[in-house]
């Protein structure tokens, strides 16, 4: 579609690639990630081959350890309907900085346990402190999806998904599911 066009074009390298996401259980998803100490172009060109993937999957967040690479990273892009402009970004060594005591419920989805959802209470509120793309500090507020996407992807490079604040039950039925899916994928 046009939209999806003119979301690509947000990214700067021509040379991207769809990396592939890897679903849970994964050991590497429950790692708790290392800080990003050099920001160089291979870390660069990482970030841009992490918005193409997400966009393809399709979703509006992605975090490092997602596609097995244990560094404080992730981008999000929350804007779904066509005809707004895409806003692609790239948050690098992440952390909230402040929460607000009001919270939201979101359903939830991950695209390391695809089609398989849960209610999930976050504060609606949240300002995050990160580096951008070009190494440069940032401070933002967020709210709504924003609040509840970047809550989520800083939730994996803590090593938690969005199961975990779910019932044992339902987690585990959740786990069961995904296994079979990777066992049918592996099949071919």
């Amino acid at each position: 579609t046009a939209y999806r066009r003119q979301r690509q074009m947000c990214i700067r390298d021509s040379f991207m690639s769809v990396l592939p996401i890897l679903i849970h259980p994964d050991p590497r998803l429950k790692k708790v990630c290392e800080p990003v100490s050099d920001l160089d172009d291979d870390l660069r060109a990482l970030a841009d081959n992490m918005l193409e993937t997400m966009y393809q999957a399709p979703g509006i967040g992605l975090a490092a350890p997602q596609i097995g690479v244990t560094k404080r990273m992730l981008v999000m892009d929350c804007i779904k309907e066509e005809g707004e402009a895409p806003q692609p970004m790239v948050l690098i060594n992440p952390e909230i900085l402040q929460s607000s005591d009001d919270t939201n419920e979101y359903e939830e989805g991950c695209l390391s346990i695809p089609d398989q959802f849960g209610m999930v209470t976050r504060p609606s509120e949240v300002r995050v402190g990160f580096l951008d793309r070009d190494g440069n500090p940032q401070e933002r507020d967020f709210d709504g999806l924003w609040a509840t996407c970047v809550q989520h992807e800083i939730d994996h490079l803590n090593g938690k998904l969005f199961i975990d604040y779910l019932g044992s039950v339902r987690r585990q039925m959740i786990t069961q599911k995904m296994k079979k899916l990777k066992r049918e994928l592996a099949r071919g």
